[in-house]
């Protein structure tokens, strides 16, 4: 199994994490929620000397999904996301983009399943759909390296909102009780916004569980 190393940058206009999860012995690297800055991002991955194997988007909003396919082309790579956020990507409505005054449409190229196991750059990731925030939000759960990037489902003390379309509290609670409360304590968390934290201290802490 590779060595994980995690960089993070705050893009765009509504602060959001894009993570770089990057495989130390060979320098390839997976490109997480790029939802800005696809430019300085595609910079940074040439000045470490990285080799960008996919895109992974935890959901579809335009804040995650927005420079996805600027780097996909630019390095030649695959965009995954969950099956059921299809829509909210190709729905200006549904991905948010309007709230910034624009009509987006994104796309991805591999479509994921709840359980879903994925080998790439020698790393293993389960997929864990979790909706609630959008149909199709997912955690990408890397098991032997003790990490999951939640996306907008769960926050240092906090959870994703829901009064976006097709948006459920209930539903994103359950799905972070049954999904994201039952990985290992010690599983280090890194969110979509804010800060890293981990799966004991949002058991212990977090006023919405």
């Amino acid at each position: 199994m590779g060595k994980l190393k995690v960089d993070q940058y705050v893009v765009g206009s509504v602060q959001t994490n894009c993570y770089f999860a990057i495989n130390e012995e060979t320098k390839e690297v997976l490109i997480i929620d790029p939802g800005a800055c696809a430019g300085q991002l595609a910079e940074r991955v040439r000045a470490e000397g990285l080799h960008p194997v996919a895109v992974l988007l935890t959901h579809g909003h335009f804040d995650h999904a927005e420079g996805a396919q600027e780097l996909a082309g630019e390095f030649d790579i695959q965009i995954y996301v969950h099956e059921d956020d299809r829509e909210t990507l190709e729905n200006p409505k549904l991905n948010v983009s309007w709230l910034m005054g624009k009509s987006e449409v994104f796309h991805a190229d591999q479509f994921l399943k709840d359980e879903q196991e994925l080998d790439l750059a020698g790393f293993h990731i389960r997929v864990l759909h979790t909706p609630g925030h959008t149909p199709g939000g997912c955690c990408f759960y890397f098991p032997y390296e003790n990490t999951v990037f939640s996306g907008d489902t769960l926050f240092c003390g906090s959870v994703g909102r829901t009064d976006f379309e097709r948006g459920s509290m209930s539903e994103l609670i359950r799905s972070i009780r049954e999904k994201l409360l039952a990985l290992p304590e010690d599983t280090v968390v890194y969110s979509g916004h804010g800060d890293v934290t981990t799966i004991e201290y949002e058991r212990m802490s977090n006023p919405y569980l």
